[in-house]
């Protein structure tokens, strides 16, 4: 039987016994676009990660206004933040960017196994602390770079997670709306079309939002490390 938890890294330092009654526990359910994995407000009662596809969290504003805050790509855990204390419901929503899989902890079993293995609670620690670097991080760039060079990092990012080599560029395996480049990096969906056309006439990238290949990493690179920061997804 394969074991579920190889596509989760954070559980690659358990073992043994704790390892099969952790696998044991973990169920698999595939979604579809516009399907919702969990709703802003709901209880916190699993830990998610996701398998196969792409996944967005998405928070709206009181006015109803969505902003696209992550993408998840395979081996990424969500939501783990609110899961991790008791009683906090989900901050935001999770949604398919297309057909998914995600797989389902219970946060009790997984809690159960931090208790029996101090070296599990410690990697949870650091994982935690890496994901409150990076959303110190992209405070920064939101703050102190230009739409340009925010857009250009967020490329980046992409090629480096999910980029498939094309001839002299790199194809993004995620399809991204206009809207949710631009929400990524905190800009207006017509500030991100016009860089967008500013970009495909320095033959920077090619073709659409949703189905994007990046045809010169290293000037992108180079706009985007211009104040020394690159956007974390």
């Amino acid at each position: 039987m394969a074991d579920p938890l190889r596509a989760i890294p954070l559980f690659d330092f358990v073992k043994g016994a704790d390892r099969r009654r952790l696998a044991a526990d973990v169920i698999e359910t595939r979604y579809r676009k516009g399907e919702f994995i969990f709703r802003e407000g709901d209880p916190t009662e699993y830990f998610h990660v996701v398998k196969e596809g792409a996944v967005k969290c998405v928070k709206t504003s009181p006015e109803g206004k969505e902003v696209t805050l992550k993408v998840l790509l395979p081996g990424d855990l969500f939501c783990c933040e609110a899961a991790v204390f008791d009683g906090t419901p989900h901050p935001g929503c999770a949604q398919p960017m297309g057909d998914v899989s995600v797989l389902r902890l219970k946060k009790t079993d997984y809690f159960d196994l931090l208790r029996r293995n101090p070296e599990a609670a410690l990697e949870v620690i650091k994982y935690l602390g890496n994901r409150l670097h990076e959303a110190q991080e992209q405070a920064k760039v939101l703050a102190l770079e230009t739409a340009e060079q925010r857009l250009a990092g967020l490329f980046v990012n992409l090629v480096k997670r999910s980029g498939i080599r094309d001839g002299n560029g790199y194809r993004l395996n995620v399809r991204l709306t206009r809207h949710d480049l631009a929400n990524m990096v905190g800009i207006t969906t017509e500030t991100a079309i016009r860089i967008m056309g500013r970009f495909k006439r320095a033959r920077l990238v090619s073709g659409t939002a949703k189905q994007l290949v990046v045809l010169d990493l290293p000037r992108l690179q180079a706009l985007a490390s211009a104040s020394g920061l690159v956007p974390v997804l």
